[in-house]
């Protein structure tokens, strides 16, 4: 009696098979503790703005301080705006389902909510001066385009986008404190070359730890939100590595972002600020200069990073060459079966 051919079972491959968008609502997880940690970062950046244009002497002071501090504002109100609609998002999602058109109006409208009430919040606690109004609006507009980019459909890439960039801008300010050491192990000297070589050391040190941070966090938090699917519902498929390297790069994309509205929307209080004097013009066109370099270098480096990160959990490839054949008899040739079995 012949024994029948066998079958090579088939082999998983351990790249994922499809996005993690197949009709479920897809959550973040954490969104609300993002949203009040985005929320508490935007009240700090807005207060120290604050305290810093009104402990000044009025008038041209007063300008140049809030030009400089516009950025902090931007980036922040970018992330609490995304923060908040994916708060909103997910409330919407387990409610309603993953409506795209409901994720996205809902998106629209926390991040309305977040604008109308920094933009009230400056107008009210800020000093009535040419800059008020200036950065109460551009600051509304920022959140409200933080909201729009919550609507995504793919919410946990979302959410591993404003884990990093919220990561990402703490690290900024920590980074300060050790700028001072920095600077003199790269060796500014007394001569004015010392010391531009050494800050430009200084900031593409701090823009490659902070890309590295965005994407190690990017890639963690996607890691978390995978695991969490799994746990309610083993069958959920897992997200491709397109959405790791966007993870990896939105602090950096946001950063870009920011330096857009920055330069439309505060266009008239940079202005004002250049026309103080020769040395403030070209501090401000050099500060714009390194921001935009800064958000080129977090954009590249935790893409880079997330993606070698979600590589690395990647075993190798198989196919159905690489299976061995145990026996002849297993192979399905009755030849080889007698050779293999002179008994029988």
């Amino acid at each position: 009696m012949t024994k029948q051919p066998g079958r090579v079972p088939a082999v998983e491959s351990d790249e994922p098979a499809v996005d993690a968008t197949d009709g479920r609502p897809t959550l973040a997880p954490g969104a609300a503790v993002l949203a009040l940690l985005a929320l508490g970062w935007l009240a700090a950046m807005l207060w120290s703005t604050r305290e810093a244009t009104t402990s000044a002497a009025a008038g041209v002071t007063a300008i140049s301080l809030s030009a400089f501090a516009l950025p902090g504002v931007i980036s922040a109100a970018l992330v609490a705006g995304a923060a908040v609609a994916l708060a909103g998002g997910n409330l919407l999602a387990r409610r309603y389902g993953d409506g795209i058109t409901l994720r996205f109006v809902g998106a629209i409208g926390a991040g309305m909510v977040v604008g109308l009430a920094a933009a009230l919040a400056v107008n009210v606690t800020y000093f009535d001066t040419s800059t008020t109004n200036v950065i109460a609006g551009t600051t509304a507009a920022a959140a409200i385009i933080g909201g729009a980019i919550a609507g995504a459909r793919s919410a946990p890439t979302v959410g591993a986008v404003v884990t990093a960039a919220l990561g990402t801008l703490l690290f900024v300010v920590a980074f300060s404190q050790a700028r001072d050491p920095l600077f003199d192990l790269f060796g500014a000297g007394d001569t004015q070359e010392s010391l531009v070589n050494a800050a430009k050391w200084v900031s593409r040190t701090e823009s490659l730890v902070a890309g590295l941070l965005a994407g190690l966090l990017a890639f963690g938090y996607l890691s978390w939100a995978r695991r969490r699917a799994v746990r309610h519902d083993p069958a959920t498929p897992a997200l491709r590595w397109p959405a790791y390297l966007l993870a990896g790069a939105g602090p950096g994309l946001l950063l870009l972002l920011a330096e857009v509205i920055i330069r439309i929307g505060g266009r008239s209080l940079l202005d004002l600020a250049s026309a103080l004097s020769e040395a403030d013009a070209v501090a401000q066109t050099s500060l714009g200069t390194s921001r935009v370099d800064n958000g080129i270098w977090v954009l590249f480096v935790g893409a880079l990073t997330a993606l070698i990160a979600f590589g690395r959990t990647l075993g190798p490839a198989h196919s159905d060459d690489d299976e061995p054949v145990d026996s002849p008899a297993d192979a399905g040739d009755p030849a080889d079966a007698v050779e293999a079995d002179p008994a029988r």
